[in-house]
């Protein structure tokens, strides 16, 4: 599994210490390994250190996302048919771990079958009500549309299951600096009215660089 080239150091991202940014640039230096995929609750890992989902529409960037949090290429598979992850896959950060990375199946795909709807609806809400590890949930916003109803579905379930969460913008770099400041405004107006929801919005992209090390820490900062 290479590495991703660093991108060049920028100005302290805006809300993190230094210390904080740096010590979450060391973490995921480090140790970045696949621990194990669940499609059912029986089979989740012992819930031993602090744990952050990503979570997304199935064509949001997920994969990429997650390969440029960890430094790596290749550790989320990336696939251009939506959809395609079906399990929670758990990563575990540091070793020995620091935390778990749990990749949440995409939603949204409208092609699939009304049975994997139902059992993807199951799984990760039996997940996010009943995992005492899970600290929050990282939910990815493609920057070119902003919130959308389907995206709804998943922040009114992490509302009601009590699960913090923060909301992130993917591929920031394909929209104009005005319509990202514009998106970046209506989604934080939307996620005040949330009860779990972080009032603060991350933008990232994933190609160039943009705001990883800022998640990078947003990670660390969620474990406490």
């Amino acid at each position: 599994m290479s590495e991703l080239p660093t991108p060049a150091p920028s100005e302290e991202p805006a809300g993190f210490s230094e210390e904080l940014v740096e010590q979450a640039r060391k973490l995921f230096a480090g140790p970045v390994t696949f621990l194990k995929s669940a499609p059912a609750l029986k089979f989740l890992p012992d819930p031993i250190v602090p744990e952050v989902a990503v979570a997304g529409r199935s064509n949001v960037g997920k994969s990429s996302l997650l390969n440029a949090l960890t430094n790596r290429n290749g550790l989320a598979r990336t696939s251009n048919t939506p959809g395609r992850t079906q399990e929670l896959n758990f990563f575990d950060v540091g070793t020995p771990p620091t935390l778990r990375l749990v990749d949440m199946p995409g939603y949204g795909f409208a092609k699939a079958p009304k049975d994997m709807v139902k059992q993807w609806r199951f799984l990760v809400n039996d997940f996010l009500r009943g995992r005492q590890a899970l600290k929050r949930a990282l939910v990815l916003i493609d920057s070119r549309h902003g919130i959308k109803e389907v995206d709804r579905e998943i922040l009114e379930m992490l509302d009601r299951a009590a699960v913090s969460y923060r909301i992130v913008l993917t591929k920031a770099d394909k929209v104009k600096a005005t319509e990202l400041a514009d998106v970046v405004a209506r989604t934080e107006v939307e996620a005040r009215k949330r009860a779990a929801a972080h009032p603060d919005i991350l933008a990232t992209s994933s190609e160039g660089g943009m705001g990883i090390a800022e998640l990078r820490a947003a990670v660390l900062e969620a474990i406490g």
